[in-house]
């Protein structure tokens, strides 16, 4: 039986971020300049699906992430752990992401919170 948010969340707040894979929980496109947008579909369920699309311009929502974002989102594969991806991240911008950790770890719980990523050991 699938664990709900709540229990997924606790799991997440004991967990040690560092050591947890995140991965993808939607596509992204590539954008100018290096720069990536999630695609999140507009419509969740058939019944919005079948009425309202058709009278939508499109059907996904293009979140646009900055360059930062951007690198940690092509990082997410769901094999590199946080702590290997903040290394990673370091190396490419060096001081500039400085606090490391606190600014990935920040960035992914609010991915996490709106459901663009999830972590393999909390599914």
């Amino acid at each position: 039986m699938p664990k709900s948010f709540t229990e997924r969340r606790k799991l997440l707040k004991d967990a040690n971020y560092l050591d947890l894979r995140p991965t993808k929980s939607y596509d992204h496109k590539d954008l100018e300049e290096g720069t990536v947008g999630v695609l999140v579909p507009k419509f969740g369920n058939w019944f919005t699906k079948t009425f309202f699309l058709p009278f939508s311009k499109a059907d996904v929502v293009v979140i646009k992430l900055d360059k930062f974002g951007s690198e940690t989102w092509k990082l997410i594969d769901g094999k590199r752990d946080v702590g290997e991806i903040c290394k990673i991240l370091l190396d490419i911008f060096g001081d500039d992401i400085k606090p490391v950790e606190e600014r990935i770890t920040r960035f992914l719980t609010t991915l996490y919170e709106q459901r663009l990523i999830s972590f393999v050991e909390i599914n």
